[in-house]
């Protein structure tokens, strides 16, 4: 199997192989998968939900004592799993670090990217070490992931990237300005990725969820249309297996309530307590 970086003729900026016009339509099953962010909330779910007889999970996180916990289930259910502490903003260890999943799994098809961090934020707080910290994880972290899994599945031509952006990407709010920030930029990243992708047979799925329960909104209150984990991670991954580039809400009918937003001009936006 060739590793990442072995591909002479990529390296000249020569594609020996023409792009395809669409990815594919039919409905995928992934067979190796990485799933970043996998000790905690959506991306513990996913991991669970790929589990199967003959399919391998690299599941990578920080808290080493919580990624065994979701091996000992993902091996319950049949699935191969191998455990990886992993801090997200490291960056510089990515590409090493996959292409040593590359030789474990015996190859990838798909990335999840579940990392994501929320700090509370008072009314008039400012705090650079939360934003700082929001924007390494929950973006520079993905774009360090995708890269070289991008640069992989172009060459494959073949792939599906899963990023798990939000619902808060969709307008600049108030009460939390980097971690809207920070989904915004995940958003247009996954796009432009899968505009850039998407010719050569490689899926870039973006799942937008509303709120979820997990630890990042445990103690919130009236939160509209509250979902467990699970049922997150069993949209997301709907979408991922779908077998298209493409982007969707989670449930889907925050599709509506992102349209409204959208188009709430901004000086009556900046009114509003959201």
């Amino acid at each position: 199997m060739r590793k990442l970086g072995c591909h002479p003729e990529r390296s000249r900026g020569i594609s020996l192989v023409p792009p395809v016009l669409y990815a594919s339509s039919v409905t995928r099953t992934f067979q190796s998968a990485i799933v970043v962010g996998a000790s905690s909330g959506i991306g513990e779910a996913i991991a669970r939900r790929l589990a199967r007889p003959g399919v391998k999970v690299a599941l990578l996180g920080r808290r080493k004592e919580e990624l065994d916990r979701v091996a000992a289930a993902v091996r319950d259910s049949g699935a191969d799993a191998l455990v990886v502490q992993h801090d997200v903003t490291d960056f510089a260890t990515v590409p090493a670090l996959f292409d040593r999943l590359l030789a474990e799994l015996g190859g990838v098809d798909l990335l999840v990217y579940a990392a994501g961090v929320m700090p509370a934020i008072a009314e008039s707080e400012y705090d650079f070490a939360k934003d700082r910290q929001m924007m390494e994880v929950n973006v520079l972290g993905a774009i360090a992931w995708c890269d070289p899994v991008g640069a992989y599945f172009e060459a494959q031509r073949a792939g599906t990237i899963l990023g798990i952006s939000s619902i808060a990407g969709e307008r600049g709010r108030r009460g939390n300005p980097a971690y809207t920030t920070s989904k915004a930029a995940l958003t247009a990243h996954l796009e432009a990725l899968r505009n850039r992708l998407s010719r050569y047979g490689v899926s870039v799925v973006t799942a937008k969820p509303g709120f979820v329960d997990t630890a990042m909104t445990r103690g919130m209150q009236g939160l509209l249309w509250l979902i467990s984990a699970d049922e997150a991670a069993r949209q997301s991954l709907a979408l991922a297996e779908h077998g298209q580039s493409r982007q969707g809400f989670v449930p889907g009918r925050w599709a509506l309530v992102a349209l409204v937003v959208r188009s709430i001009p901004s000086f009556l936006f900046r009114r509003l307590n959201i």
